[in-house]
C-alpha cells in the first residue's frame, strides 16, 4: 500500500514539474519560431513559418547591439561580484565556526536580518551618489556582493563545522600562520560548497532585474534582463523578439544548471549534518 502510494505521488510531481517548468519552456521556444503577427495572438498554435533566424537577428542588433553590450555587462558583473564573495563569505565563515566569542549571538543576528530585511533603495542610492559609484559597473558589484553575502556566509559556516579542527591545530604545529591555515588547509576543503555558491550565486546575479534597474542606469550599462524593455511598452509589444529575447538570455543558466545540478545537491547537503 505504501509502495503504491509513493509511486503516486512520484507521478503527481512530475506532472507537476512538467506543467510547471516544461510547458512555460515550451511556449517560450514555440513563439521564438512565430512573426510579430502570429505571436500576437499568445496561443499555443504551431508557426505558421520558420521565423527564428530573422527574430534572433533582430534581438542582438537592435539598438546598435546592444544585448551583445547587455551580455558583456553581466559576465563582467557577475565574474567579479561572485569571486569577491566566495573569498569574503569563506573567510567569514572560517571566523564565525572556529572563534567563539561574545559577539559571535550579535554577528549571526546581523548576518540573518540581511537575510530577512529588504535593502533601502533611496538611502542606498544617496550613499553610492556620495560615493561617484551610482551608475557605474564596480558600484553594481558592491551592491551585489553586500546583498548576496549572508546567505553566502550561511553556506560557508555550515560547511566548516564540519571540517575537524584537528586540521587546524596540527597545521599550526607545522608553524602555519592562520592565512596559511584557511588558503592552505581549510579553503581546498571547501570545493564542494565552494561550486555551490558559484552556481547559485552566478545565476542569481545574472538573471537579476531589480537592482541594475534602481542602481545601474544608462543604454551603456544595461544588463541581460533590462534589454526586455527594448521590445515591450506601454502601448505595443514585439512578442516574438520579446520571447526570442527570453530564450536568449535563459542559455547560460540553463546551461549552468545541467552541468552542475548534482554539485548543488551535494554542496547543498554537505554541512547539514554536523560530524
Amino acid at each position: 500500500m505504501r509502495s503504491r502510494a509513493s509511486v503516486l505521488g512520484g507521478i503527481v510531481a512530475i506532472l507537476a514539474s512538467v506543467v510547471v517548468f516544461l510547458v512555460p519552456f515550451a511556449f517560450i521556444v514555440l513563439m521564438t519560431f512565430k512573426d510579430q503577427r502570429q505571436a500576437a495572438l499568445r496561443d499555443f498554435s504551431w508557426p505558421t513559418g520558420f521565423h527564428l533566424w530573422d527574430n534572433i537577428v533582430t534581438v542582438v542588433t537592435t539598438r546598435n547591439w546592444m544585448l551583445v553590450t547587455a551580455f558583456v555587462n553581466s559576465t563582467i558583473l557577475t565574474v567579479a561580484s561572485v569571486t569577491l564573495l566566495v573569498i569574503l563569505a569563506a573567510m567569514v565563515g572560517f571566523v564565525l565556526a572556529r572563534r567563539k566569542t561574545k559577539f559571535n549571538g550579535l554577528i549571526e543576528f546581523l548576518i540573518l536580518a540581511g537575510l530577512m530585511i529588504p535593502p533601502a533603495v533611496v538611502p542606498t542610492i544617496t550613499l553610492l551618489q556620495g560615493l561617484k559609484l551610482f551608475g557605474t559597473l564596480h558600484g553594481m558589484i558592491l551592491i551585489e556582493v553586500a546583498y548576496n553575502l549572508p546567505f553566502s556566509i550561511i553556506l560557508y559556516r555550515a560547511f566548516i563545522a564540519t571540517i575537524p579542527r584537528e586540521l587546524d591545530e596540527a597545521a599550526r604545529i607545522d608553524g602555519a600562520r592562520p592565512l596559511d591555515v584557511f588558503f592552505r588547509v581549510i579553503l581546498p576543503l571547501l570545493w564542494p560548497v565552494t561550486v555551490t555558491n558559484i552556481v547559485v550565486q552566478s545565476v542569481g546575479i545574472f538573471n537579476d532585474f531589480t537592482n541594475p534597474l534602481y542602481y545601474l542606469p544608462g543604454n551603456a550599462n544595461a544588463t541581460v534582463q533590462l534589454t526586455l524593455y527594448n521590445f515591450q511598452s506601454q502601448f505595443n509589444t514585439s512578442f516574438n523578439l520579446l520571447f526570442t529575447n527570453i530564450a536568449l538570455i535563459t542559455i547560460p543558466p540553463l546551461i549552468v544548471f545541467l552541468f552542475f545540478n548534482r554539485q548543488i545537491v551535494a554542496g547543498m547537503t554537505a554541512g547539514a549534518v554536523k560530524g
